[in-house]
């Protein structure tokens, strides 16, 4: 990873939903074929985790199309449609006590080989549709063959990291397999885990390719409404991706423009500076009625192209 490694309010969300209209919705065909989706605004990589779209569409073959409609070519894939595609067993149900070993814990084994092989065939097809795969979110397994596998899985795909949820035991154990990969693991804040501010925050002691997913929304509702704008200047060489959202200072999530989040600000940094880490847009606000998950999402990246225009 590299060096990475309003007009009034108002104004503005007229000129993101004028843009938003002029979007490719679900449903409407096109005589033509699409062309390859750019969401690289002036310098900013705009992306979206998976997760946006888990209202609709849970395979890797939908979930393509549905960034492709949305412009999107930047993606965190969750691990749903990552182990569907490759024919992995569901990470929640590895590691349980007596249940059955999975062939990703047997390096060797013909299993492994053709489900990294699945991998390679999946980055192919994304990347072929002109998406990037900067991240994948597979859970961790127990073993160490476990954990070493998702870090294959990770090069397969042509990530630069995988994300997870915060975890400063996990940070030490995960560190080793981290360095030996040159992968990043980009740890998820909620309401209460972000990162330190008062001095340099210890989890980023545990090796160099430990880093942050800084979800700036929940950063937002946790700290009670402080700027998430001074973690990314103190952090921004730990940042591996950043999670864009909308919530309100008693921590709901509304949609883009009704809450307090400085999103605006923070993807103007970001062209500012010239950092280099992707903003993944992530959909938790209710869908309104005779909406979807792919609208809404088509909404946010028109909200990050104004913002950026």
């Amino acid at each position: 990873m590299t060096s990475n490694p309003i007009t009034t309010r108002r104004a503005f969300l007229g000129s993101a939903a004028t843009l938003a209209a002029c979007t490719l919705l679900p449903g409407r065909s096109a005589a033509a074929p699409a062309a390859k989706p750019n969401s690289v605004f002036n310098g900013v990589r705009i992306g979206t985790i998976t997760y946006s779209y888990r209202s609709m569409y849970t395979s890797a073959e939908d979930t393509l199309q549905a960034l492709v409609q949305d412009g999107l070519s930047e993606v965190e894939l969750m691990g749903g449609p990552i182990e569907a595609f490759a024919g992995m067993r569901p990470s929640r149900t590895r590691g349980k006590k007596g249940g059955p070993a999975d062939p990703a814990a047997k390096p060797n084994s013909a299993s492994y080989e053709a489900q990294l092989a699945k991998c390679r065939e999946l980055r192919k097809m994304y990347n072929d549709a002109g998406v990037n795969i900067h991240l994948h979110k597979i859970a961790f397994g127990q073993s160490d063959e476990e954990i070493d596998f998702n870090f294959q899985v990770a090069k397969a795909l042509g990530c630069v990291g995988i994300t997870t949820e915060r975890s400063d035991a996990m940070a030490k154990k995960l560190a080793p397999f981290a360095d030996k990969h040159k992968i990043w693991v980009a740890f998820h804040n909620h309401l209460t885990n972000y990162p330190s501010m008062d001095k340099t925050d210890a989890i980023l002691d545990c090796g160099q390719y430990i880093g942050f997913n800084l979800d700036c929304g929940h950063y937002f509702a946790g700290s009670k409404g402080l700027s998430p704008l001074p973690v990314l200047e103190k952090y921004h060489d730990r940042i591996v991706s950043l999670h864009l959202k909308d919530r309100t200072a008693d921590a709901g999530n509304v949609p883009w423009g009704q809450g307090k989040t400085p999103i605006k600000e923070i993807l103007q940094l970001i062209r500012k500076e010239k950092w280099k880490f992707p903003a993944d847009i992530e959909l938790e606000y209710k869908i309104p009625e005779g909406s979807n998950a792919v609208a809404e999402v088509a909404k946010c990246v028109q909200y990050c192209k104004a913002a950026l225009a």
